[in-house]
């Protein structure tokens, strides 16, 4: 499952969303590749390249990155960073394993899995070029369905980092988790104790996928938590706005760097 490492120091692990592979999480290489942080991107089950045949529910997912997570680091210390779907696995990581994890981050994270049940805004399209959505040829519907800027530059981020993993997803994997895509229990509720390391939570503020106010509910049990709901962003919100997502990322890791130094010395 680990798709690909880039630099040193600190491991960050990357989970992405649900139907694409870790390519869509690509972009933090342009935000944070001069920090000292080791990046580790990870492909969950349904990924091409993976064939995870046994995975049939979140649980199984979740189980198989923390396996995945710790023959590949050992007992060393990180921080996680988990998109949409991503971002409750990540939440669940970090609980699970809240002794050595180091931070949490999430980027337009999935809170409710009863997608009935999601307290969403309405689709909002805010920008809109019938060229662009001409040039993305059979793209098109997946581009137009999630993008709330469909302009050149959201178009190329979609081609480049999004749409190779829709392309080459296992639909049976995809169908086998969807049918048991929540957690047993909300990783908040299965340990209450407030999560005391830093975090990073980003919305977009016209995602209508997710949404941000049930991420909004979780505020008090991060009491170390920044959370952004940015304006003129959807579900993929850190390619609709990489340059704020960039700098809130690193200012999360530096937080996270201190915390961590705090820790090592007492």
């Amino acid at each position: 499952m680990i798709a690909r490492v880039e630099g040193t120091g600190r491991p960050l692990v990357v989970l992405h969303g649900f139907g694409v592979d870790h390519r869509i999480m690509l972009p933090l290489e342009s935000m944070v590749s001069d920090v000292s942080w080791r990046r580790v991107y990870v492909d969950l089950p349904w990924a091409e390249g993976v064939h995870d045949a046994a995975a049939s529910s979140a649980q199984d997912v979740a189980e198989g990155v923390l396996a995945e997570v710790e023959e590949h680091l050992g007992t060393e210390p990180f921080a996680v960073i988990g998109n949409s779907f991503g971002g409750m696995i990540a939440r669940w990581l970090a609980h699970e394993r809240r002794d050595r994890v180091l931070g949490l981050a999430t980027v337009a994270g999935l809170v409710q899995p009863d997608h009935a049940a999601r307290d969403v805004p309405p689709r909002t399209v805010l920008h809109r070029d019938d060229a662009v959505l001409e040039r993305a040829g059979d793209a098109r519907d997946d581009f137009a369905a999630v993008s709330v800027v469909q302009d050149d530059r959201s178009l190329e981020s979609f081609e480049e980092y999004v749409l190779p993993g829709l392309r080459g997803a296992d639909p049976g994997a995809l169908e086998r988790i969807a049918s048991a895509y929540a957690l047993p229990m909300v990783p908040e509720v299965a340990h209450p104790e407030p999560f005391a390391a830093p975090t990073l939570h980003v919305l977009g503020r016209q995602d209508d996928v997710v949404g941000y106010e049930d991420a909004l509910t979780l505020r008090d049990h991060y009491p170390r938590g920044t959370y952004a709901v940015l304006d003129t962003a959807g579900h993929n919100v850190h390619l609709e706005q990489p340059g704020v997502t960039g700098a809130l990322v690193r200012d999360w890791l530096a937080r996270v760097d201190r915390h961590a130094a705090h820790h090592d010395a007492a």
